[in-house]
């Protein structure tokens, strides 16, 4: 029988199997992280949580962040944070969500403390007694039966990331997040033997879902980093002997500049797969990675109303088609026009989805919700088509579609393009108001290391490759271009952040 919840998740790796590990600490082995997601469970039972409560988390990335999520999920609603907010951030996160309870790391002078406190938010340290394996840690002495949740309560709670708008609170039930598990894991064809590396934040759906819990889902095993580092990463990975890893496309940018230097080391890896997901992957970094490394490198396509993944790349050989994101892997998609009419196939619309992974709904917020469903289906605000073959390509986002004077431009078509040149390390495409066409196109860039290149001859590259209206009028080379917290590289608002509009 397949799970539904996270508790019954939990059961199912073997009780002497490895289910994390961390640099130098102890594992932690399946039997030990049940015990320690039930201890904990009744230490906040104790005080007064029941199965209805939430719990917000904020540490930083880690084996006590990944247990504190799945000790707290399997038992009522967590909430993690980025642990990198500011002290008005936390408030507006806290008042919008109304947590029971705020768990922070030992010693932390994390800011949140701060705005718990003038909520009347209770604060609790996860305290780590020296020498005890990766992930396990105390909140209370008292502790008190709970009995885990069922399929329909809450399991975790995100916010959207609010680029254009004020974030919505997205719900998601123990059955969506047992549901996308399942997905994941079969369209990477996981097994008790895999090890990941964790790269990613675990206060984002990504990590959460499509590295640690689908991993517990199947009795595997991750190694919890305390952040994401290229330098180190190729150490890391080899001293750990992982089969896998998942992450955004501008981490596997960053791990590229190193690779390409120990090509040697990336092969004797001999890794199973690499997965990318969050953000469209170019297709010129799949080629590259796929080089390096050799093994398949697998996009998805995932977004937190989903549970994560809607589609993904099959693992067989050959079967994964760069600048596409897979097949659909349980849930249904369809790409539809504005009035709810499915488009055929090669046709552009809007990627809508349906099935058990999805959220019910936005918390408290009909306007949203009545806009985001028609007929049952999840409208996605991504723009895209289906091919033939049943593979989806995402086209762009509707709300960054850049309207010039009438003409609709994908930045993603632009980045790709521009992406292709071999003096090009980086580059992010987006809108620039403008005065006459309304707005125009913009390119932050990043140049590979000693590569020059001048704006004029990246111009006389792009018009050979781009429709006259579709090249940026606007280029800006840059070191590093701005990304948000979980290491996504946001176009909106990108031409204020980099000078180019007032």
């Amino acid at each position: 029988m397949k799970p539904s919840t996270i508790s019954e998740i939990l059961e199912i790796g073997a009780s002497d199997s490895i289910a994390l590990t961390a640099p130098k600490r102890l594992p932690l082995s399946y039997s030990g992280l049940r015990i320690h997601c039930k201890k904990i469970g009744r230490q906040l039972a104790s005080q007064g949580l029941i199965n209805k409560s939430r719990v917000a988390i904020v540490m930083p990335n880690g084996p006590e962040m990944a247990t504190a999520f799945l000790a707290v999920a399997s038992h009522m609603s967590a909430a993690p944070l980025n642990p990198s907010y500011k002290e008005s951030e936390y408030e507006f996160y806290l008042k919008d969500l109304k947590p029971a309870l705020v768990i922070v790391d030992e010693n932390s002078e994390n800011p949140v403390i701060g705005a718990a406190e003038r909520l009347s938010i209770p604060v609790v340290e996860a305290k780590v007694i020296e020498g005890s394996p990766a992930g396990v840690f105390e909140l209370f002495e008292s502790q008190e039966n709970l009995s885990p949740s069922t399929v329909d309560m809450e399991a975790l709670v995100l916010h959207t990331s609010g680029t254009t708008s004020r974030p919505k609170v997205v719900p998601l039930l123990q059955r969506n997040i047992a549901a996308s598990v399942q997905n994941i894991a079969s369209s990477i064809e996981l097994i008790s033997a895999d090890h990941c590396l964790n790269i990613m934040p675990l206060f984002h759906i990504h990590g959460l879902i499509a590295v640690l819990t689908t991993s517990v889902s199947k009795g595997a095993s991750v190694c919890c980093l305390p952040g994401f580092s290229a330098l180190s990463f190729l150490d890391i990975a080899a001293e750990e002997k992982i089969s896998w890893f998942s992450g955004v496309p501008t981490m596997h940018q960053a791990l590229l500049l190193r690779a390409k230097r120990n090509v040697q080391k990336c092969k004797d890896l001999k890794l199973r797969l690499i997965r990318s997901s969050s953000a469209s992957l170019p297709p010129a970094v799949f080629e590259e990675l796929n080089e390096i490394f050799a093994c398949p490198v697998v996009e998805a396509y995932g977004m937190t109303e989903a549970a994560h993944q809607m589609t993904s790349n099959p693992l067989g050989a050959n079967m994964q088609k760069a600048g596409y994101v897979g097949i659909v892997t349980s849930p249904a998609v369809c790409v539809m026009d504005q009035q709810g009419v499915q488009k055929q196939t090669d046709e552009e619309g809007e990627v809508c989805i349906k099935g058990d992974n999805v959220t019910p709904g936005y918390e408290n917020n009909p306007e949203a919700n009545l806009a985001s469903f028609t007929d049952g289906w999840f409208r996605t605000g991504d723009q895209g088509l289906i091919d033939d073959d049943g593979y989806l390509k995402i086209t762009g986002r509707l709300k960054e579609i850049i309207n010039r004077g009438g003409e609709k431009i994908s930045p993603l078509e632009v980045d790709n393009v521009l992406m292709d040149h071999p003096a090009i390390q980086q580059v992010v495409t987006f809108a620039v108001k403008d005065k006459m066409l309304g707005e125009e196109v913009g390119a932050a860039v990043v140049l590979e290391n000693d590569a020059e290149i001048t704006k004029s001859g990246l111009l006389e590259y792009a018009s050979k490759k781009l429709a006259k209206f579709k090249i940026p009028k606007h280029i800006c080379f840059v070191d590093e271009i701005p990304k948000g917290s979980t290491g996504k590289l946001q176009r909106i608002g990108l031409a204020k952040k980099l000078g180019l509009e007032t």
